[in-house]
């Protein structure tokens, strides 16, 4: 593959986070006035505030900012595992929340993948990554079917019958991406999904992460405290402050795609790492 070129861009822009994201078309998910506010023994701790953002459908968003901004709880919100204090979330204009009870069709449209694959030992991988089918009734031919089919797409093919002691945890992880998408998601959440793996299978699974989005079509947020990796995988990075999280910028990543680990050498990549590392180094 013919390295990407990233000299040719031109220098990073931080635009303000309201001006970029008021522009997106076909939002996949809304946010409006999203906060979230968490009551503790002695006072109330104000986690995210006044989060506007649109994604647009087969957008890469990755959420980044220092530890303790409000990452992983704005990606909780949007999967529907926390309902925020005040705001409301929409998914493919859908509304996520109908007061205290979670939309089921919207819920349809979302896989979630985290940190730890979260395997099942008892189970083979391909009774794990079908599980949310068997969960919806689908029969076990078919089930067996489409698992067979993410085997194939994300490179763990030949592995069906084995169980996830028997898997790396780079091939774990690639079993729990599987499984989000057996429903076939119109949008994948994914919180530090390669945090705990060594630095060379998480540049692997970037290259395949791109790959699996590309094929896939599906929009995807995911949250990193990586700046290499946010700059590889984004068509946009969300900057957050520190605590209480706000949306600070939006750095558009104009490299052109399918990357390759070689453009992280490129001048244009640097550019992007050292323009967001200056800005995260500004929050201290």
């Amino acid at each position: 593959m013919t390295p990407a070129k990233a000299e040719m861009n031109p220098a990073p822009e931080h635009q303000p986070a309201d001006l970029s994201v008021s522009a997106a078309k076909d939002a996949m998910i809304r946010l409006t006035g999203v906060e979230q506010r968490y009551k503790t023994k002695d006072h109330d701790v104000l986690a995210l505030t006044d989060v506007n953002l649109n994604i647009g459908k087969g957008e890469f968003l990755v959420l980044l900012g220092p530890s303790g901004c409000g990452k992983t709880t704005l990606l909780r919100i949007i999967a529907g595992l926390l309902q925020s204090t005040s705001g409301t979330v929409e998914i493919d204009n859908k509304p996520l929340w109908n007061k205290k009870t979670r939309n089921d069709a919207a819920m349809e449209e979302l896989g979630v993948v985290f940190q730890e694959a979260n395997m099942f030992p008892w189970m083979t991988i391909e009774d794990n990554i079908a599980l949310p089918l068997k969960l919806r009734g689908v029969p076990k031919a078919e089930r067996r079917a489409r698992a067979a089919e993410l085997c194939k797409m994300v490179g763990i093919e030949g592995f069906e019958k084995r169980w996830p002691r028997q898997l790396s945890g780079g091939m774990r992880q690639r079993a729990a991406i599987a499984r989000a998408l057996s429903t076939k998601p119109q949008i994948l959440l994914m919180d530090e999904p390669f945090g705990a793996l060594d630095a060379m299978t998480r540049d692997a699974m970037n290259l395949e992460l791109q790959r699996i989005w590309m094929e896939s079509g599906c929009t995807i947020v995911l949250v990193t405290h990586s700046i290499r990796e946010a700059v590889f995988l984004a068509d946009r990075i969300l900057l957050l402050s520190p605590r209480p999280g706000r949306m600070d910028t939006i750095t558009d990543i104009k490299i052109e795609r399918p990357r390759d680990t070689y453009v992280q050498s490129t001048q244009g990549f640097q550019d992007y790492e050292l323009s967001l590392r200056q800005r995260l180094d500004s929050f201290a």
